[in-house]
């Protein structure tokens, strides 16, 4: 069984950095790299929206615009670790942040980014003050 723990959000000031990290279990071994993986984030009230995805194998890399530029999603696949740094963040980043897989192939498809049927962590929560 797939598994996921997010962990390193936090509350910062506005133009800070945190690096999330997702560590994950379950996988057989050499098998993390194969998937895409992504971050997906849900504040208070609004819709999840995936944020950044990771293609398996070769690693192509996705961001929607509002985070292009400043978020970078990476993977050690040594480790089985998801990453994504976060620089200059902005208030409108807060939320709760999640990784995520669907297992299904290495290529980052429209049910993975939907968020069907992902395997999910529990989510790590980053707060942006002004």
């Amino acid at each position: 069984q797939v598994q996921f723990v997010e962990s390193g959000g936090d509350s910062v000031q506005a133009g800070g950095s945190l690096r999330l990290s997702c560590a994950a279990s379950g996988f057989p071994p050499l098998q993390f790299k194969r998937y895409c993986m992504g971050w997906f984030r849900q504040a208070p009230g609004k819709e999840r929206e995936g944020v950044a995805r990771i293609v398996g194998g070769v690693g192509s890399t996705y961001y929607i615009e509002s985070v292009k530029g400043r978020f970078t999603i990476s993977k050690d696949n040594n480790k089985d670790i998801l990453y994504l740094q976060m620089n200059d963040l902005k208030p409108e980043d807060s939320a709760m942040y999640y990784c995520a897989t669907r297992l299904d192939g290495s290529v980052c498809s429209e049910r993975f980014w939907r968020g069907d049927d992902n395997y999910w962590g529990q989510g790590t929560q980053v707060t942006v003050n002004s």
